[in-house]
């Protein structure tokens, strides 16, 4: 019931995103003293939503159609400076995209709990 309102498929796109973000958050961090590596990062949630559109969902990601998830968006270059090794991590500013992921997602919750209050509400189950 609650997959087919848009708002609750947003929330829901967002919380993805915000997961995949801070997987590769987290890789950058593990990563941090490797030579060569590259921080990366995922395009922003607005960017990849709006490319995603809305098309027709499919029940596999295989199908002719079927719009990609946020959290499919393939990651890119994160840029900044690079060490002397060719590492571009910054652990400040890894802490600083974990912090961004966190409001993300808490976003993405508080609109799904409320969205699905205000339909129990409107059920009239608002004890439940």
């Amino acid at each position: 019931m609650f997959e087919k309102l848009e708002l609750t498929r947003m929330a829901q796109s967002l919380a993805a995103h915000a997961g995949a973000r801070l997987s590769l958050v987290a890789q950058n961090v593990a990563h941090a003293d490797t030579p060569g590596y590259r921080a990366r990062d995922l395009p922003a949630f607005a960017d990849v939503y709006d490319s995603a559109g809305t098309t027709l969902r499919a029940t596999r990601p295989g199908h002719i159609g079927g719009a990609a998830s946020a959290a499919e968006a393939p990651p890119v270059d994160a840029g900044g400076w690079a060490d002397p090794n060719g590492n571009s991590v910054s652990l400040e500013t890894e802490m600083i995209r974990a912090s961004e992921v966190r409001q993300a997602h808490d976003m993405a919750l508080a609109v799904y709990r409320n969205t699905s209050g205000i339909i129990r509400a409107a059920l009239g189950r608002g004890g439940q």
